[in-house]
């Protein structure tokens, strides 16, 4: 790698947790709280530990992850699009990009309608579970359905991408707002003579760093984190409420899966020349760090340090690219909905004729663009998604018990085609230094 694309960041100095410390975490979690839901599944004991205990400590670390995001993807973003220098080459990086995004993300939500067609696991499920799960998730469903967190789509999605207020975006959690800042911020720079923009590029390069030193401490943590999480979910739900809601699991993990491993390493190959093992490989925590935190913005200061040490992508395309892909790069989320779609229209008994269907899909393609980055973010525009094609948006309740553990594997197909993204960007801009 040239010097001028080398890592510069502290982080990169700092050993977080192995691999196999937070798999660890991830597993020892996972099957602990499925027996605690079997030996104490009723309990109020239980039940108050989880409350008090796993899941405030999961929260935390999470939390403590997120925190850094909107600095992170400001000086990074902006740092991205400034050391780009030529306008009319971020204009090609961009288009590259956007188009890249559209392309994956069309395949998957293809891939999600096959396969819910093919399956359709939906048919036949149970009166009295339906019944069930839309009483105990109904007031959930209504809160969602009230306040749908970048739901919203029409017109005024398009003028929100303006901020009036970049600091009040920022608090409020608006990432495309954040992000159209950050590209005017950093367009700003690259168009100032370098003189005057030195001493504010250092700030911003300290600034990035710094939030990268402060997610390697995070990360110190990530084995406990990644326990308190896996356990809450799996001794509130057990095993009884995964297998009556099996096939349809079964359909969004096996398309996820085919995604991920089927379709990827395809893309890989045509796209960069590397060979899928080595991408993997290289990529493998930021894998680990998706599947366990169910966010792709958590996820977002992982990927960088990964991108650019582990997998040897330039500072500036990574800078631009993960952080872009973050928000609009959604391929699990698009296959995810379809699916998801589907089976409420099955369930419900309603059967969609291939108009329909394609409207769910391009409602999808869209909609995960706008999908709030962070865990079970997708599930907040799906209701917008099922009343595009006349199905009671009430039927999400349905699915609402269940999303976390598809959460995580819908996480890993979006970080993964950030990541498959900047290695197509870097390889088609001849800056690939270090290929598998």
């Amino acid at each position: 790698m040239s010097e001028s694309f080398a890592p510069e960041s502290p982080s990169s100095k700092r050993r977080g947790p192995k691999t196999i410390h937070i798999l660890a975490g991830l597993i020892l979690g996972a099957v602990a709280g499925v027996v605690a839901n079997l030996l104490w599944g009723s309990s109020a004991a239980l039940a108050n530990l989880i409350h008090y205990i796993t899941e405030p400590a999961g929260q935390m670390w999470l939390r403590a992850l997120i925190m850094v995001v909107i600095p992170l993807i400001f000086a990074r973003l902006s740092l991205g699009v400034a050391g780009l220098g030529d306008l009319h080459k971020l204009g090609r990086v961009g288009l590259k990009t956007v188009l890249f995004f559209l392309m994956v993300t069309s395949i998957a939500a293809v891939l999600g309608l096959a396969m819910v067609n093919l399956v359709r696991p939906g048919v036949g499920l149970p009166q009295g579970v339906r019944e069930r799960l839309l009483a105990t998730y109904h007031q959930d469903s209504g809160a969602m359905h009230a306040t749908p967190q970048g739901g919203s789509f029409g017109i005024q999605t398009l003028v929100n991408v303006v901020p009036r207020n970049p600091l009040g975006a920022a608090a409020q959690g608006d990432m495309l707002a954040v992000i159209f800042f950050s590209l005017a911020f950093g367009v700003a720079l690259a168009l100032l003579p370098e003189e005057r923009t030195r001493v504010l590029m250092e700030v911003l390069r300290g600034l990035a760093d710094v939030m990268m030193v402060i997610i390697e401490l995070v990360m110190l943590l990530a084995p406990y984190g990644v326990f308190a999480l896996l356990f809450t979910v799996a001794a509130r739900f057990g095993m009884d409420l995964l297998e009556r809601l099996g096939w349809y699991i079964v359909t969004v993990i096996a398309g996820l899966a085919i995604f991920e491993f089927g379709v990827y390493p395809v893309l890989i190959k045509v796209f960069t020349g590397w060979s899928p093992g080595a991408f993997f490989r290289g990529a493998n925590r930021a894998i680990l760090t998706a599947l366990s935190t169910s966010s792709s913005n958590a996820t977002l200061p992982t990927t960088l340090e990964v991108c650019e040490n582990s997998l040897g992508i330039p500072k500036e395309v990574c800078g631009f690219v993960v952080p872009l892909g973050a928000t609009m790069c959604m391929n699990g989320t698009a296959l995810f909905e379809g699916v998801t779609v589907l089976f409420i229209a099955q369930v419900f008994g309603m059967h969609l004729q291939l108009s329909s269907q394609i409207i769910v899909m391009v409602t999808a393609i869209v909609m995960s663009m706008g999908a709030a980055g962070v865990p079970s973010g997708a599930i907040q525009v799906l209701i917008l998604v099922l009343e595009a094609v006349g199905i009671p948006g009430e039927g999400i309740a349905m699915v609402v018990g269940v999303d976390r553990v598809l959460d995580m594997c819908r996480t890993v197909v979006n970080v993964t085609g950030d990541m498959l993204a900047a290695a197509f960007v870097a390889k088609s801009e001849g800056k690939i230094a270090r290929p598998g």
